[in-house]
């Protein structure tokens, strides 16, 4: 369980950087509701699943080589720091647009959470380094049926971090400001760099031991 609830929390740490897909949720909770704000971060996370599938199906057959596991472990160790920094830099920038306009379907909300989510570079980036490090840890210690699980509970995760976006930007609007943006930018960035860390050692681990 308590591996069950570390993945849950890598899963939220991976959603909570307040990045252009964050911050479109955000803005469309303000200006639509609830709802539109919801079903726009499962389209984001309908893109998150296709890339963790494509991963699994590109990388499961060759995870138990060690000069891949490296690899992997040190690609998410790269890719956490790197981005984990790149929050703390660049929280002071976040600002919100309270403009409102008229409403469309949640089918539009829905596509356009899954367009921005998948054209993200970062997007790839993080799942090919932060998925196949998954995948790494798992190949080599757990079952398959132990690998779906914890991909089930980053998903899971990220439900959850979309689903308290959508509340938050809809009844509790007021709340929504700069400052509390900076600080959930700031414990997720932290959260990463310390995730980046544990990748690294793992990366350390592999070579030298």
């Amino acid at each position: 369980m308590t591996v069950f609830l570390t993945y849950i929390l890598l899963g939220v740490s991976l959603a909570a950087p307040v990045g252009p897909v964050n911050a479109a949720q955000l803005n469309r909770g303000i200006k639509k509701g609830f709802f539109h704000a919801w079903v726009f971060g499962i389209g984001a996370l309908s893109a998150d699943i296709l890339y963790m599938l494509l991963v699994f199906l590109g990388v499961s057959q060759l995870i138990e080589n060690s000069f891949m596991q490296v690899f992997l472990w040190l690609f998410g160790f790269f890719v956490l720091i790197y981005s984990g920094f790149e929050g703390l830099k660049g929280a002071g920038e976040i600002h919100i647009d309270n403009r409102k306009d008229a409403g469309d379907s949640l089918f539009g909300s829905f596509s356009s959470g899954f367009i921005m989510s998948i054209s993200n570079p970062l997007t790839v980036m993080f799942w090919l380094g932060i998925f196949g490090s998954v995948l790494a840890k798992t190949a080599s210690e757990s079952s398959v049926q132990d690998l779906i699980g914890y991909s089930a509970a980053i998903i899971l995760g990220i439900l959850l971090w979309d689903f308290a976006m959508a509340l938050a930007s809809s009844f509790a609007r007021r709340f929504l400001h700069s400052k509390l943006l900076i600080l959930i930018s700031i414990l997720s960035s932290v959260s990463m760099i310390g995730f980046g860390l544990y990748f690294g050692w793992h990366a350390l681990i592999v070579l030298f031991f």
